[in-house]
């Protein structure tokens, strides 16, 4: 069916055509929500006696909110998160290290906009992974491509490619991604090769793309990490040129919940 053969002259459709007119233009258009919802709000616009403007706008508004929310959740569902948490969820409470302006701000995802990056370093079990995804998650919200892994994960993604001969279509095809995330660096030592490829993943993204780690070492043991001092320097060098640098100190909250169990139990058996 075409619009011609739906239209009268002066190409507006007769009133009892216009559901199949609406419904040919929306599809053709691609604004399903439109086709969806324009005669619901039609008669919201009637009985609050909304102008034609005022009618387009809201038409066009849940169009656009339909969307965003689509393509918000295609991509957290790309990023690869092993679960998705959220910076509401998150007690700050039990980080008093944790600036709590510097997290606001960067929940905005400002930075991915500048292709800066964001370091967060702690002993395990202050919740760095979850302050990655956390943020993650808003970056994804602000309309960015995110990928997440771990760092023993991104080295044998790397070295898969290295091996195959396609080191740098694989570094060009990471380079799409906004902002990657890679968590738990330091908890499992690199040979020299993996150093390597990891200062390639680094360097390739310099001043192009964010990147956010977590580690539980302070930068002058990555060293020990990556079996190479040199390396090491080198790659923290670019990684903090542009960068948030956050440095948690705490109670673990997994310690911390074990102490308030212990306790009620103590409680309990002594009530």
């Amino acid at each position: 069916m075409t619009t011609a053969a739906m239209t009268k002259k002066g190409g507006i459709a007769p009133k009892d055509g216009m559901p199949s007119m609406l419904a040919y233009l929306t599809r053709v258009l691609k604004m399903p929500t439109i086709g969806a919802f324009w005669e619901e709000l039609a008669g919201q616009a009637r009985d609050q006696n909304w102008s034609h403007e005022e009618y387009l706008a809201a038409l066009l508004q849940r169009q656009l909110a339909d969307r965003e929310s689509k393509g918000t959740t295609m991509r957290i569902r790309t990023a690869h998160f092993p679960a998705v948490k959220t910076l509401e969820d998150f007690n700050l409470d039990h980080l008093p290290s944790l600036r709590r302006d510097v997290l606001a701000h960067l929940a905005t995802g400002a930075f991915v906009a500048k292709a800066e990056n964001v370091i967060l370093l702690g002993p395990p079990g202050l919740g760095k992974t979850h302050l990655a995804i956390g943020l993650g998650v808003k970056a994804a919200h602000a309309g960015y491509s995110v990928l997440f892994d771990t760092a023993s994960n991104w080295i044998a993604r790397l070295g898969a490619a290295h091996h195959a001969g396609r080191l740098e279509a694989e570094l060009k095809k990471i380079r799409r991604y906004k902002l990657i995330i890679v968590d738990e660096v330091g908890y499992i030592p690199f040979d020299q090769d993996a150093a390597n490829l990891f200062f390639q993943l680094v360097a390739s993204r310099y001043e192009l793309g964010s990147i956010m780690v977590t580690s539980n070492l302070p930068f002058g043991r990555w060293g020990e990490t990556f079996s190479d001092d040199v390396v090491a320097a080198a790659m923290i060098d670019r990684l903090v040129h542009h960068a948030e640098v956050l440095t948690l100190t705490g109670d673990s909250y997994r310690t911390r919940q074990r102490r308030e169990l212990l306790a009620k139990e103590n409680r309990a058996s002594n009530g």
